[in-house]
């Protein structure tokens, strides 16, 4: 199944008086890239998560946040933070000796300075497998996102497959023809000169011509390529390094036929192929 880089998942768990909430966001990268984000009374559990991830995300650049806050309505045992109480009380005293006619702070203010009210220490061992199977059902998520968008680019690459096979047919049907007004061309022009061609200098033009129009082989190399991307598509793996090399590959062989055609029908069809070409190789971008 193919799968986009690009997608979004949230999850959110219960974990004692806490809640657990998770937001991953992928975006395509040709690595995978993690950003992981935890409370500081989590980081310990950095690696495992990393690792979690890494055993369900192939590539892109995934950043991954927990948030971890008291559910509502839970009581909160607050308690005073001694050592920033002194700091406090030193600074005030020094402000004071400064500023004599400077007013005392309110107990309001005083609870409101940074680090003088704590919360409880947080019991990491309950909180644990909570925060990394809620991490287990965000990346549930997230596979499910990216496996639509994944379809959704698979039926836009695969359409433009067609459309390819659909040139190359077409080129393949006028090749006889152009062959015949390129032929024709060179005699009105014999004519109009009022000049008499040998017989063996027609020929010589008529191997040029087949040497310049010979482009059966770039033609073939095309519907292998378009076959191989439509069985690439169908794996139930990360493709998109693969899909991305046979992309380059479409682009040579449309180049070589644009540079062979002597013919502006040719001409046109060899355009188009490389405007297909080119929005299969954006949407392969997004690939895992």
């Amino acid at each position: 199944m193919t799968k986009s880089m690009t997608g979004f998942a949230a999850a959110q768990a219960a974990a004692g008086e806490h809640r657990i909430s998770w937001e991953l966001r992928s975006v395509n990268h040709r690595f995978l890239d993690i950003s992981l984000r935890l409370p500081e009374e989590l980081k310990p559990l950095d690696q495992e998560c990393r690792n979690l991830i890494r055993n369900r995300v192939g590539r892109g650049k995934l950043d991954a946040t927990l948030k971890l806050t008291l559910s509502p309505g839970t009581p909160t045992d607050w308690r005073l933070n001694e050592a920033a109480l002194e700091r406090l009380e030193h600074l005030t005293q020094d402000v004071k000796d400064r500023f004599a006619a400077a007013s005392s702070m309110s107990v309001a203010q005083i609870l409101r300075f940074p680090g003088v009210l704590q919360e409880p220490d947080l019991d990491t061992a309950a909180v644990t497998p909570q925060v990394l199977e809620s991490l287990a059902n965000a990346l549930d998520k997230l596979e499910n996102s990216r496996s639509r968008e994944g379809d959704h680019l698979a039926a836009l690459i695969a359409e433009r497959c067609d459309q390819i096979d659909n040139i190359v047919t077409g080129v393949r049907a006028r090749l006889g023809a152009a062959e015949k007004r390129y032929l024709d061309r060179l005699r009105e022009r014999l004519s109009r000169l009022d000049v008499e061609a040998a017989p063996e200098r027609l020929e010589q033009e008529m191997v040029i011509l087949a040497q310049r129009l010979d482009v059966a082989e770039e033609l073939d190399r095309l519907v292998g390529h378009v076959a191989e991307i439509r069985s690439v598509l169908g794996r139930a793996e990360p493709v998109g390094r693969r899909l991305d090399f046979l992309i380059q590959e479409l682009n040579r062989e449309a180049n070589t036929l644009g540079s062979k055609a002597a013919d502006e029908a040719l001409t046109r069809d060899a355009v188009e192929l490389k405007v297909l070409v080119e929005q299969m190789r954006e949407q392969v971008q997004n690939i895992e």
